[in-house]
């Protein structure tokens, strides 16, 4: 990405969520910078009709313009402020939407990308730790308009000057040398200043890498408070924080000292430019060129022009200094996602009749060379209950991610009713799944909400089902029964759920779905064996019709399953009834069925 369209394209982005910030901060900017010109010119004024013994009348006049001239500025500028506060609060709160709705609309593979959600993840550390980004572009900016507007105005009343300079005709060549002397040193500090900057830009970047580190260990670490305990955690973590907080420490001192070492010359060479603006304006006072109202407007317009003229300097500087942040957050808006979203639709069939065969399906994860499936090839039948099984990391999840379209397979075909399932629309092809999967979650939302999916829902279905996952006991003894909050994130009267609970409550959230196909990825395994025996005990009459896959640790619930498909090393090495894999004694099926047998019997 070129750097010099950078600022341009992360401007576009950042205005596009909210048109009318930037238009009323800017007009807001131009009403509270012309109030010191304004104050600068009629204090001259009413200096000079003082000197000149003018009568008072035309004095108060000069007071009453100043007054009533300051007065509406500052209600013009104070009704403009206020708006630019409530559009920028719109600004805001429009870009995290953005944000949020561009994590959720990736294609889920990307979001298991290390380097996307690092992406995702500098925008934010990027803003807190150094001060960079998004943010930093929008401050620069507006500060980069408040010095331009102030300068414009400075230059426009300094024009005064320079018309009594050229109406008197005395030596307006030493005015022009003086100017150009003025202008030559602002010029040539603000050059300075962008190297300097760009210097500070580059060690600040430095810190940064390092305080995204430490925040990524801080974050990562998440102590319990039983095992820190029992392992004396804390004091690995405490003794690896310490060695980091001291590298911080050196790396932020060493960072500021620079700093200060490379502002003290600015610092020092930003003032001798005033001393040629009092040296110039003397010069012609003393000649009787300005008079004494003269004296304090140009000293004024000529401070401003410096002043703001190095400012603007630094703001722009700052403005192509930020821009390398800026490449995170433009490249994470235009991540394209490559699975293809189809067009066909699924048909809203009655009679649930959706067949799904696996042909010669392979996977590997991005950035991987090993296959984390391979050759699958595997048919659902309709209102077939198919179990899955097998060691941990054999493939299991990933084939669920694979049927449901989180991923695309990287060699073979999903076929269902005859069409690849990339041809079928990608919404329509994800409403025939309800999943539970083992990373499940819940909001802090009322229940109903939570089994429901939605902002309204059935009270009788939600009920039902609450009583055929097993929760109804629990759910008697909730006051606001359905309106009651999940969890207390955002309400003291909000419910904390067990493991077991909550998962009930996710089955529920499935079932409610009434899609064809329901998922159950280790449902149970927060669950008791009685709970779970509970569940299974149900689960042909709760299924229903549907066809039903869950996976599952425990292969007693292989028994209410009409197939049983072991997974092994990311192949499916048996398929068949529970009885019938049973009787293989050398399969992988009856290895893994008697190692837990003879578990329970000891």
């Amino acid at each position: 990405m070129k750097n010099k369209k950078v600022t341009v394209k992360a401007l576009k982005l950042y205005h596009g969520f909210n048109k009318k910030y930037f238009p009323i901060k800017f007009l807001s900017l131009l009403f509270s910078e012309i109030s010191p010109y304004y104050n600068l010119w009629m204090s001259a004024e009413i200096v000079t009709a003082l000197y000149d013994n003018k009568e008072q009348s035309f004095v108060f006049l000069l007071i009453f313009l100043t007054v009533t001239g300051n007065f509406i500025i500052h209600i013009l500028s104070a009704w403009l402020n206020r708006i630019a506060d409530t559009e920028y609060k719109i600004l805001i709160d429009n870009e995290s939407r953005a944000l949020n709705n561009k994590t959720l609309s990736l294609d889920y593979i990307k979001l298991e990308d290390p380097e996307i959600r690092t992406l995702r993840r500098k925008i934010t550390e990027n803003s807190y730790i150094n001060g960079y980004g998004i943010d930093a572009l929008r401050y620069n900016l507006e500060f980069t308009f408040k010095h331009c507007i102030s300068l414009l105005f400075a230059f426009i009343f300094f024009s005064e000057m320079l018309v009594d300079v050229l109406k008197v005709g005395f030596k307006p060549g030493t005015f022009v040398f003086f100017c150009l002397i003025i202008f030559f040193m602002v010029f040539t500090i603000s050059f300075y200043q962008k190297f300097s900057l760009k210097r500070m830009t580059l060690r600040d970047k430095t810190t940064g890498e390092f305080m995204l580190k430490e925040n990524r260990f801080g974050q990562g670490y998440r102590l319990n408070g039983m095992d820190s305990r029992i392992y004396k955690q804390q004091d690995i973590v405490t003794e690896i924080e310490t060695k980091m907080n001291k590298e911080h420490l050196r790396l932020f001192i060493w960072t500021r000292n620079q700093a200060m070492l490379a502002n003290t010359p600015y610092v020092f060479f930003s003032k001798i430019p005033e001393v040629f603006v009092y040296l110039l304006v003397c010069f012609y006072a003393l000649e009787g060129v300005f008079s004494i109202g003269g004296i304090i407007k140009y000293i004024g317009y000529l401070r401003n022009i410096i002043d703001h003229t190095l400012n603007l300097f630094y703001y722009y500087n700052s403005l192509k200094s930020n821009e390398p942040f800026l490449v995170p957050y433009i490249e994470y808006f235009e991540l394209k996602n490559d699975m293809y979203q189809g067009s066909l639709t699924t048909e809203k069939r009655s009679d649930k009749k959706f067949d799904i065969e696996f042909k010669n399906v392979s996977f590997k994860y991005p950035g991987s060379d090993a296959y984390a499936v391979k050759n699958l090839n595997l048919r659902l039948k309709v209102g077939q209950k198919l179990a899955v099984v097998g060691m941990n990391g054999s493939g299991k999840t990933t084939f669920i991610k694979l049927l449901t379209r989180l991923y695309d397979p990287t060699d073979g075909d999903i076929i269902m009713n005859d069409f690849n399932v990339r041809k079928y629309d990608y919404r329509e092809y994800l409403d025939l799944f309800s999943v539970v999967f083992q990373d499940y979650s819940l909001l802090s939302v009322p229940l109903g909400n939570n089994i429901a999916a939605c902002d309204k829902w059935d009270k009788e279905k939600c009920e039902r089902l609450i009583k055929e996952v097993g929760f109804f006991e629990r759910y008697k003894e909730m006051q606001d029964k359905l309106e009651t909050p999940v969890y207390k994130d955002f309400d003291d009267k909000g419910v904390l759920l067990s493991g077991g609970e909550a998962q009930k409550i996710a089955l529920a959230r499935a079932l409610y779905k009434d899609a064809p196909f329901i998922i159950l990825d280790e449902p149970t395994a927060a669950l008791d064996p009685i709970a779970e025996a509970e569940i299974y005990s149900k689960f042909d009459s709760i299924v229903g019709d549907k066809t039903a896959i869950y996976i599952s640790h425990r292969l007693s619930s292989c028994r209410f399953c009409d197939k049983i498909a072991v997974f092994d090393k990311g192949e499916i090495v048996q398929y068949g009834s529970h009885e019938e894999l049973l009787k293989d004694k050398n399969g992988k099926y009856h290895e893994l069925w008697y190692a837990q047998a003879n578990y329970y019997n000891k």
